[in-house]
């Protein structure tokens, strides 16, 4: 690992005046369990650490007639044991269950969990975010059974995040802050698919900090996630599934449903979102949907098996959150 500085504000404020324009100025450290391994293996190595655990104002869930905050640094553990979470939007709850590492519960943050890099093997092993060596893409000649089934985009890593999916479909937002003021991304638009190396993928820029999560009031609606995973022991989804339904009767009013781990980004299912509208949640409508949901996924030479896993992981959602599972 190479030195830095280490810095350990009390406020926000004093927090994002430590932050530079570049990203090899300064990294902001919450719970640490990905930016260590990142400053271990060189994939970043900045010259400053800030340290934000001890920023009371990044921390806490509040619930008001206009929704949920929660707070950036609020752990896993925290956010799975709150009761409003618990009550108005289990998605995050069965989300939260699929990290079964209880020191990743303990120390790893919301926030951090958003902004986590990828996964991908040949990022983590220096060959960039698109994986490409000598202007070839190593992802699409190479084992690629873990990647991406939507792949329009240059960049064919899956987003690494467990909570991103949930978020999306419930219409949540992301707050920033950097020393010149705030800003609010949807959390549909905090997650980006990169063009080329040196874009990112995330909206955050290198003078912000993540300060906390706002989530829409749940007024009725049903929610759920199902991730289908190859094991129980820490590990990241094959395919994951988060809706949210607003309900009128028995029939669906409207939908969201995103597709997680098989994409860059979370993958909002237009398609399967449009087939709900006015149907009641019945098993068969719940097969079709999870149909639409993948109708067109380009999978890669060695993840075509990830297709039928999406699709019943959309099914088993639907049918969790209408309380038919």
């Amino acid at each position: 690992m190479q030195g830095f500085e280490y810095a350990n504000p009390a406020t926000l404020k004093e927090a994002t005046a430590l932050l530079g324009n570049g990203w090899g100025d300064a990294a902001v450290l919450a719970g640490g369990t990905d930016l260590l391994t990142l400053m271990k293996e060189y994939l970043m190595s900045p010259k400053r650490v800030v340290n934000i655990k001890g920023i009371k104002e990044l921390g806490g869930i509040s619930k008001s007639g206009a929704g949920l905050r929660i707070g950036a640094t609020v752990t896993v553990d925290e956010l799975m044991s709150n009761a409003a979470v618990r009550a108005e939007y289990p998605s995050l709850v069965q989300a939260g269950r699929g990290i079964t590492s209880p020191q990743i519960r303990n120390m790893g943050t919301v926030g951090g969990d958003l902004c986590q890099r990828p996964r991908c093997w040949y990022f983590r092993n220096g060959f960039g975010l698109l994986g490409v060596k000598d202007g070839k893409s190593l992802v699409r000649e190479g084992e690629n059974k873990y990647h991406a089934i939507f792949t329009g985009q240059p960049a064919l890593f899956v987003s690494a995040s467990s909570f991103g999916p949930a978020l999306v479909a419930l219409g949540a937002k992301v707050k920033l802050a950097s020393a010149s003021g705030t800003r609010e991304v949807d959390a549909a638009k905090f997650f980006v698919a990169p063009q080329n190396e040196g874009a990112r993928e995330i909206a955050l820029l290198p003078n912000e900090i993540l300060t906390e999560i706002v989530i829409p009031a749940a007024r009725g609606a049903k929610n759920a996630t199902y991730e289908v995973r190859h094991k129980d022991a820490l590990d990241w989804p094959l395919a994951a599934a988060s809706v949210s339904l607003s309900m009128k009767g028995a029939t669906v009013a409207s939908a969201r449903v995103v597709l997680g781990h098989v994409a860059p980004t979370p993958h909002a299912a237009a398609a399967a979102e449009s087939l709900l509208a006015g149907k009641t949640i019945t098993e068969a409508v719940a097969d079709e949907a999870g149909k639409a949901a993948v109708a067109d996924a380009k999978p890669l030479s060695g993840n075509a098996y990830k297709v039928q896993l999406a699709r019943v992981a959309v099914k088993r959602a639907l049918l969790a959150a209408a309380g038919k599972a």
